[in-house]
């Protein structure tokens, strides 16, 4: 289990914590995150839902030191900046990537 959050709702995170800093708030640790955390099978599910490609799975080990469950805790920077992830459903995250790919691999298609 991982706690994935959107590159947008990131940058929304560094920009807040920013104007945080600027308005005399502290500097800190703070996690960002979504509190909530999808299965490697979730994501892959997501990316088959979103794709419409099969997605072929090999099963293995987890790495050595892995934690199980990795989740943030935005409490801290949505206490101190407003900070929330309002991006990171799934599906949305992987919609944006897979986007992403497909207008950027249609851009570097063109004549050689």
């Amino acid at each position: 289990m991982r706690d994935y959050i959107h590159v947008c709702d990131l940058a929304d995170a560094h920009v807040a914590a920013l104007d945080h800093l600027e308005r005399g708030g502290s500097s800190g640790a703070f996690n960002l995150g979504t509190g909530r955390g999808y299965s490697v099978h979730e994501v892959v599910l997501a990316a088959r839902r979103v794709t419409g490609h099969p997605i072929p799975v090999v099963h293995g080990p987890r790495r050595p030191g892995d934690p199980p469950v990795l989740v943030a805790s935005p409490r801290l920077a949505e206490e101190s900046f407003g900070f929330r992830a309002r991006r990171s459903a799934i599906d949305e995250i992987v919609r944006d990537a897979w986007d992403f790919h497909r207008a950027f691999a249609a851009r570097n298609e063109g004549p050689r």
